[in-house]
């Protein structure tokens, strides 16, 4: 018994290591073992573990790891059968041709949202959009719609999460969640990030269900309010018209 236990616990630890990199593509020992929160001689016999496996791989000539190409391999047999982020991209680049900005596409994970795809501007400054990231669903646009049009106890979880900001109001969240169900759309102007502003609205499939947001973000003297605002009605009827091609 106590053997399984270590074995899960190692299975867990290694895991933690590999989501290490979902905010970087290279990192040290050190700073895998601080992202991981464990002891520097643990992740050393993980990352052998892993890097024997192809999971990670060392950067030539540096002391750094990156991950390595079995992951590939592995993504490479996602189903493509019904994944939003496939079906919806040629209506996201006929969104970002109309706009001129970066498109999103956002979905639910836990208490937080993870873009899983984005078609970037072809603007020379503009607002850079990784797939993958994981941001918190407490502050920006796209995490606004996917709580307010999510089940009720989606919010309750949140408002609940010990690792909800103590300087945030949770009273004036919850004001921003019933304004944005009454417009259908919602923004933010550096909420989350100097410099960034975005306005996302829901996407629902044909039954009605939120399936992700989509968001259009650029730099804050570019998307002023009062342009988000004239592009408001423009992006919802663009994710009405995916919520179509939706199950």
């Amino acid at each position: 018994m106590e053997e399984g236990k270590l074995t899960v616990r190692a299975v867990e630890r290694a895991l933690d290591i590999l989501l290490c990199f979902t905010g970087a593509s290279e990192m040290t020992l050190t700073e895998i073992s601080a992202g991981a929160g464990l002891h520097k001689s643990t992740v050393h016999r993980l990352l052998a573990s892993l890097e024997g496996k192809g999971f990670v791989m060392r950067v030539e000539n540096t002391d750094k790891y990156r991950l390595g190409y079995r992951l590939w391999e592995l993504s490479a047999n996602l189903s493509k059968e019904g994944d939003p982020g496939i079906i919806l991209l040629p209506e996201m680049e006929r969104l970002r041709d109309l706009l001129g900005e970066t498109i999103s596409l956002y979905v639910q994970d836990g208490l937080a949202r993870v873009r899983i795809q984005a078609v970037q501007s072809n603007h020379a400054i503009r607002r850079v959009a990784p797939v993958g990231a994981r941001m918190p669903l407490y502050v920006g646009a796209s995490s606004k719609v996917l709580v307010a049009f999510a089940e009720p106890a989606l919010q309750e979880r949140l408002l609940a999460s010990p690792d909800w900001p103590g300087g945030l109001d949770k009273a004036a969240f919850l004001q921003q969640l019933g304004e944005t169900r009454r417009a259908g759309y919602a923004t933010s102007v550096e909420e989350r990030e100097p410099g960034a502003a975005a306005v996302s609205t829901p996407i629902l499939d044909r039954g009605g269900r939120l399936v992700a947001a989509l968001a259009v973000s650029g730099p804050a003297n570019r998307l002023t309010l009062d342009e988000m605002l004239k592009q408001a009605p423009a992006i919802m009827e663009a994710a009405r018209r995916m919520g179509t091609m939706l199950r």
